[in-house]
Parts: structure tokens; sequence; C-alpha cells
């Protein structure tokens, strides 16, 4: 696989001899531009597709000259670089999922940025780098940025300085071994997170957070071997986590909510159809807190919908349900998922008294009985004995860095199809479209 940044750099004259040779009239003076070299030719037209490493040495050269509506086409190659995506509605694209690589070489921080409104990143892969794989974010201030947009530092988001980027997506997506997030979503509204693959992050595969409204799908992903799979903290309405396969980390996919950043309590999130399955591993990165053997977890959450997920093998608790200082979990209804075989299936450890268990069919219950005294559309209940998890030690980690490489991942059939330019949700988002998973193994919501 060849290296891109070992290249040494063309001069003017090289580089407008190639532009004639082999890009159209029109798009010569965007090779120019690209390089510092000048040229009187019109600028391209939007719609263009700019070509790394054809047309450009760095994909953040064909960025930096990307138009709206534009694709960045990136052929196979180790791309050594931090790239930021500012304009809206630029589609950065591989033309081979496994081969096109980013490596942050644990020394750069954040992998690719986009704070462009409706900009796309599909079909790379995303490693190495000590902050994010993708991070989409409103949040523009580099600074900032380098500290993991605000969240992962607890600075809480200025919501009047960085109003929320409008509409991202990231689709066949692989990232791993990063030291905060796989694919973060942060102070962004309108998204879908799809058909993705992240393991070995020191955090979370997947993170949706600080958003109100989230109006944001993630569906059809695989989490495995992270800290955590899916994290959403103060992440409410509209958030739907729908067919996707959580399996193998410490800790499966926890709701949360935090005062130590923007947009508290959390609330409204729905998570349908998934699996989540046998969250023990022993060979990943620690979790911050410690916790270990969690298939769905809710830290002081109100109004969300667990319902149809296959919850199975997660040593410490199936679905746990409990309340952080200062948030009390309420109005959760967690109903017809499968619950089995976990070191306890379902666990009420919150003081709030009206949340809801029904259909679950688990073996074992904290409190005793737990669907008959809080049953869903039982009407007012009083307070319940507190809940316990079964307890685990958890096992020393290992360094984000040294988690074994996932194997390849089904890339896009055809790469050079045309691009399409995030325009939020696609259509509406129905959660009864997606059954309760049978197959542990498969991911239930894969296209």
């Amino acid at each position: 696989m060849q290296t891109l940044s070992a290249k040494r750099p063309l001069s003017c004259s090289t580089v407008r001899a190639a532009a004639l040779r082999w890009l159209p009239v029109l798009a010569v003076s965007v090779a120019l531009t690209a390089t510092g070299c000048s040229s009187a030719g019109p600028r391209h037209p939007a719609g263009t597709v700019l070509r790394v490493p054809q047309d450009f040495h760095t994909v953040q050269q064909a960025v930096d000259v990307a138009r709206e509506g534009d694709t960045v086409l990136i052929g196979p190659g180790v791309y050594r670089e931090s790239v930021h995506v500012t304009r809206p509605r630029v589609v950065l694209r591989g033309t081979d999922r496994n081969t096109v690589v980013f490596d942050g070489g644990v020394r750069l921080v954040n992998g690719i940025t986009v704070t462009g409104a409706g900009s796309v990143v599909e079909n790379v892969t995303v490693h190495g780098y000590l902050a994010n794989g993708v991070l989409f974010t409103g949040v523009t201030d580099q600074q900032l940025q380098q500290r993991g947009a605000g969240g992962s530092a607890y600075n809480p988001l200025d919501t009047a300085r960085f109003p929320a980027v409008q509409g991202f997506r990231a689709t066949r997506v692989t990232a791993y071994d990063n030291g905060l997030y796989g694919i973060y979503a942060f102070d962004a509204h309108g998204g879908v997170i799809e058909d993705s693959y992240a393991s070995g992050q020191a955090d979370s595969g997947i993170y949706v957070g600080q958003c109100r409204p989230c109006d944001t799908l993630v569906r059809g992903n695989t989490m495995e071997r992270n800290a955590v799979g899916i994290e959403l903290t103060n992440a409410s309405e509209g958030l739907s986590v729908l067919g996707n396969r959580v399996a193998g980390n410490r800790v499966g996919v926890t709701v949360n909510s935090n005062d130590l950043e923007a947009l508290a309590p959390q609330h409204g999130a729905v998570i349908a159809g998934n699996v989540v399955a046998d969250n023990n591993a022993a060979d990943t990165p620690e979790q911050a807190d410690g916790a270990f053997g969690i298939g769905i977890g809710i830290g002081g959450g109100t109004g969300n919908r667990v319902q149809r997920n296959l919850v199975q093998g997660n040593q410490a608790v199936g679905v746990v349900v409990t309340d952080p200082p200062g948030h009390p979990a309420s109005g959760n209804s967690i109903e017809d998922n499968h619950v089995t075989g976990n070191g306890t299936d379902l666990a009420l450890a919150a003081a709030a008294p009206d949340n809801c268990f029904s259909g679950n069919q688990p073996a074992t219950q904290s409190p005793d009985g737990l669907e008959g005294l809080a049953g869903c559309g039982a009407g007012a209940r009083g307070a319940l004995p507190a809940g316990r998890t079964t307890p685990v030690q958890a096992p020393p980690g290992v360094p984000f860095s040294q988690v074994p490489a996932p194997p390849a991942q089904p890339t896009m059939p055809d790469p050079t199809a045309a691009a399409a330019p995030a325009t939020g949700l696609p259509g509406a988002v129905d959660p009864d479209a997606y059954p309760l998973p049978t197959d542990a193994t498969a991911v239930p919501g894969g296209h």
C-alpha cells in the first residue's frame, strides 16, 4: 500500500502539465490552486469530483479546494494527516474502505473533523488518532477540537457560540484503535451513522452527545472490543439506535445524563432491534468508570424506550436503570426484549418510581418480581426496593493502540457512483420496522 505522505512536492509546471493531461479544462485551476500555483482559468463547477492522489498530494489539499456539492474521491493509500472539512455539502469518499486508510500514528489528535453542514464521510478506515477517528461538530474552534470538542475534557458546550452543525452522515466507516471515540457526533443535528464498524476505542465506538433535538439515526453498525460500544450522553429527542450489533466490548450501550456537559438531562431516545451480547471482553481498553459486563445501562436518562433487543451473556447485568447524583431516571420503558443469560437480566437501581418493565422474558430480576412490581401500563406505582447487578471484577485492560486491527469490512459496490450530501434523516424513522433479533452473531439492521 502506498504511503502518500512520503511523496515529494511537484513543481507548478508539473502540476499544470498533469492537470492539462488528465483533467477537464474547467478543473485545471483546481489542481493549480491546491498546490499554491496561480491560474487565470475559471473556477470548477459545483459537483466536481476531486481525486486524490491523482490530482492532489493530500486529502486536505483537495478538501481546501472543494466547493459545495463536490466529492473528494480518495484512492488506495495510507494518509498520515488530520483532515478538516469546513465547507458545506462536501462528500469525502474512499474508493475502497479497507485500503483507503487514515493513520494518526498515535501522534495526531483527530482523524477527520467535519464542521461543514450536510457533509459526508464514507468508505474509509480511520485509526491511530489520540482523540477521535471521525468527528462531526458545530464547534469550529480548533483548540477545543484538539481537546475532544469540549466533551472529553468536561468543558460544557457554548451553544450560543457554536450552534450545532446541521446534517451529517458517516457510512461504511471503519474506525479502530483511537484514544477516545471512533465516530463522534457532538453538537450536531440531523445525522446518520450507518453500516460502520468500530473497535479498540479507549472510550466509545460511537458517541452521540450534547444535542437537543438530535434527530439522528444510528443503524446497522457493529461495535466490538471498545471500552463502550455506543454511548449517548445528554443526547435527546429524535435519537434512534436501531439494528446494531454491540458485542464483545466492556460495556454495550450507555444512556447518560451528565451535568459536567451541556443539555442535561438526557431524554427521549429509542433503542430497538439491536443485538447487545457478551460485553465482557478482557482484551479491550479499560472503561473510564471501571464498568464491565453491562449490556444496556440507563444512567439518569428519562423517557427512553428500550424495545425488542436481544440482550444476552453480559456478566453483570443485561439491562439496568440507575440514578447518577442529581438526575432521577424516570419514564423509561423496557419492553419486549429477550434478556437472557446475563448475571442479572433486569435491574432497577433507580429511586424514581415511574420506570416500567414488561414482556422481557427475563430469568433473573432485581428487585425480585420486577416486571410484576413495575409493569408497563399498570398505572401509578410507589417506590420499589433497590435492585442490584451481579458483582463482577473488571480485568485489566489493554492500551487502545494494541487492540488488533479488525478484519476487512464490506466496501461500497460502486464508489464512482454519484454522491449525495447529507440532507438529514432519510425520511421517517420507524423503530417498529426493527424486529427482535434472533441471531446474536449477525448485524440485524445492516444495509
